[in-house]
């Protein structure tokens, strides 16, 4: 078997008619064998690619790589618009390549031009364009160079252009010249240094450039699926059979960007009843679900419920979420529905994501390609920049806004993009009431309309779709220091107190600044750490253990001031350190200082056991599935009920195993409780609110536990102690928020 190009017997020539010497048979023959592949051609096909994917392939066995110098088939209206300065002659190019590029008719065509698609993103196969510096003229040249793993050069001169067409049905030929045969070496030289020249751009007649889009266009149009090398090379052997299965609507392997429930994905009733109420509200509406209940895959059913009620008519849906890591779990979820997303965020895999939105809204307007939908996926600040606003705002056909975390819509600096404009809409969250913000609220029920489903964490366990937990209440109470400074601060605040047009009390910026102050000296509470030693030691040979921290410092001798930045790590440091050093406990931070990718493999050693917990400020607040979670310490929470929902549920996620989780609340209190008797009316008075907070959340906790029975009397003991007779449960939401 020949491993070389001098261990083959070449044909002078190749000729279409020929038997033994077809075009088709000459690439399969070589590619394998080939080390770097160059070739010039007049006019360039995507579909050439479907004729010689397996030759291709070889490239990448070898850890090769392809350079291609093309040029654009121009029609008259292109040459007409080019000679009167019509339009730009990019965008003319990039027209003309569009017209060359269809959409696959089987499934060898998709998969053949998935391979395409990989080889460019890869950069294994790099696009440069040629353009005749006569305005007249054209580019019309082919010649190839091929050179093998040992250095070794073919060179091929004549007719044939790199398209399916000319290699399998038009008559066709060209000539091959071997560089290690005396005869033939100079003409292999001349074929060599033509094509670097024109590569650097020094031939005179010619300008030939980087245009990248079209490789970008060739890709958002045909990449299916990410296949890796190994994977490429694996596939070499299955896209050579000549399998023209039609594509039809029902096959598993329809063409992407056709939104389709994924035949796995059996629906509660719950999220039916939601999808059909949402429709019958003219499919607007807000799915309040727990987080753990399938609020991610209840929207996707819902716009795939849109997509086929509308007959596939276009729609350009758009989907928003709070951070980067949101969107990506979003993106793995949403390729499972068969679209392929624009992915825009400032870190996004798709460095020319702006490029991509922009075509997109230009294709759906146009009708490009027979592409009637496309899906934008961003972070929330990606959304409300400038340039992504002005593209939405130039399409004209029906959008879908699905939100993730909408609560955070009712914002101001969010809330004035919900426009009318938006004919879809669809508000997801499990706390979907803004804490503290009336206006913010109406604001998201003013959009997107009334809810949908109500689907609590209570009836989500009673159906057995989270978790049933055992709650802990841990009291921990403030040093004399701390009480000191509370005391202060709270002071300071009821000073910096206005009335607001309802005539209500609230808190000016500065008080705003205030009330941080104090509830980062409750959650970094000095009492905690020692709290959490013993707590957490019957606990040190077990796995899936999550602790929270606060965005705060924890005090320990000779500490010196810092900034914000650098405090926020102060009690994960110190917590971290705790249960490594002294319990021994593997442990690793959990915050946005680790990357994508750090948390994936964190996430991976945390499921295995290998970590046997993590420690974590706000990263996990919003959207995070680590289901294994299993036993949870939370050493700091406000009083925004949006937050300790969401932590709460964070834990009670199903997994394999897991029969119940645990959850260790630590409640601040002012005094401890035997101190309490002692204290006169007025020294009550001046702590009771952060009493009255630490129970609201406690009693929500304890409420529907395994073990409530017990974690009520725990939380009786505060009540009688601080004269709190009252069922909290009842406390109006003003008694309760930051004075």
């Amino acid at each position: 078997m020949a491993t070389t190009f001098t261990d083959m017997a070449f044909q002078y020539r190749y000729r279409s008619g020929d038997v033994t010497a077809l075009p088709r048979k000459f690439y399969n023959d070589v590619l394998p064998m080939t080390k770097a592949y160059r070739r010039a051609v007049g006019f360039f096909s995507s579909t050439s690619f479907m004729e010689i994917s397996y030759g291709i392939l070889g490239l990448v066995k070898n850890n090769g790589k392809m350079q291609l110098i093309t040029s654009p088939r121009l029609n008259d209206d292109d040459v007409k618009a080019i000679q009167e300065g019509y339009e730009a002659r990019e965008t003319i190019y990039l027209r003309a390549f569009k017209r060359e590029m269809s959409l696959p008719k089987t499934i060898n065509e998709r998969n053949r031009l998935n391979v395409l698609a990989n080889l460019i993103e890869q950069g294994i196969l790099e696009i440069k364009i040629a353009v005749s510096k006569n305005p007249l003229g054209m580019y019309h040249e082919k010649i190839g160079i091929f050179e093998d793993t040992e250095g070794n050069k073919i060179a091929i001169s004549g007719s044939m252009n790199e398209s399916e067409t000319a290699i399998s049905e038009n008559f066709e030929s060209f000539q091959v010249f071997c560089g290690w045969k005396d005869s033939e070496a100079e003409r292999v030289s001349t074929c060599e240094a033509d094509f670097d020249a024109m590569w650097c751009d020094r031939q005179p007649a010619l300008h030939v450039f980087d245009f990248p889009d079209l490789p970008a266009e060739l890709v958002r149009t045909y990449k299916v699926e990410s296949l890796s090398k190994s994977e490429l090379v694996k596939k070499s052997g299955e896209y050579i059979i000549e399998d023209f299965a039609p594509l039809a609507v029902e096959s598993p392997t329809l063409p992407p960007n056709i939104p389709t429930m994924p035949s796995w994905l059996k629906l509660h009733d719950y999220q039916r009843d939601a999808i059909d109420n949402w429709a019958a509200q003219g499919y607007q509406g807000i799915f309040d679900m727990a987080t753990g209940t399938g609020k991610t895959l209840t929207g996707l059913s819902a716009l795939t419920r849109l997509y086929e009620d509308k007959g596939r008519e276009k729609l350009f849906a758009i989907i928003v979420c709070p951070y980067q890591h949101l969107v990506e779990q979003w993106v793995e979820d949403i390729e499972k529905f068969n679209i392929r997303p624009i992915i825009g965020f400032s870190a996004s895999p798709q460095q020319d994501w702006k490029t991509r939105l922009k075509n997109a809204v230009i294709d759906i307007q146009l009708k490009r390609l027979n592409k009637n939908f496309f899906c934008f996926v961003c972070t929330n600040a990606t959304f409300s920049s400038k340039f992504v606003q002005q593209q939405i705002e130039m399409i004209y056909v029906p959008k879908l806004l699905l939100v993730d975390e909408a609560h955070n819509f009712g914002a101001p600096y969010l809330s004035k993009w919900l426009l009318d404009s938006y004919q879809y809409r669809i508000a997801l969250s499990a706390t979907i009431k803004r804490h503290g913000d009336e206006e913010g609220t109406e604001k998201l029920f003013s959009f997107f309309g009334k809810k949908v489903i109500e689907y609590d964490i209570e009836q989500a366990i009673k159906e057995k779709k989270l978790t049933p937990y055992k709650y802990y209440p841990v009291i921990v109470s403030l040093d004399e220091d701390e009480l000191v400074e509370y005391k202060q601060l709270t002071a300071e605040m009821k000073n910096n107190l206005i009335v607001d047009k309802k005539g209500k009390y609230r808190l000016t910026e500065y008080g705003k600044i205030l009330a941080m102050q104090r509830a980062r000296l409750v959650a970094g509470a000095k009492g905690k750490t020692a709290a959490l030693r013993e707590k957490i030691l019957p606990y040190k040979d077990d796995s899936h253990i999550l602790v929270y921290c606060g965005a705060t410092r924890t005090l320990t001798e000779n500490q010196e001031e810092s900034s914000i930045e650098e405090t926020e790590e102060r009690q994960i440091s110190v917590i971290s350190r705790i249960l490594g050093n002294e319990l021994e406990i593997r442990n690793h931070h959990f915050t946005s200082n680790e990357s994508a990718s750090e948390r994936n493999e964190l996430k991976e050693r945390f499921d295995k056991g290998d970590l046997q917990a993590l420690v974590a400020i706000k990263c996990l607040d919003e959207g995070v599935n680590i289901p294994k979670i299993k036993t949870a310490f939370i050493l700091a929470s406000t009083t925004n009920p949006k937050e300790y929902i969401q932590r709460r549920g964070r834990v009670l996620r199903l997994a394999e195993g897991k029969e119940f989780a645990e959850i260790y609340d630590f409640i601040t209190l002012p005094y401890p409780l035997d101190n309490v008797c002692f204290l006169t009316e007025t020294q009550l008075s001046e702590v009771i609110s952060l009493v009255r907070k630490e129970l609201f959340r406690a009693e929500e906790f304890a409420r529907i536990a395994m073990n409530w029975v017990e974690a009520e009397s725990a939380l009786n003991e505060i009540r009688e102690a601080y004269h709190i007779l009252v069922d909290i449960t009842k406390i109006d939401e003003e008694e309760i928020f930051d004075d």
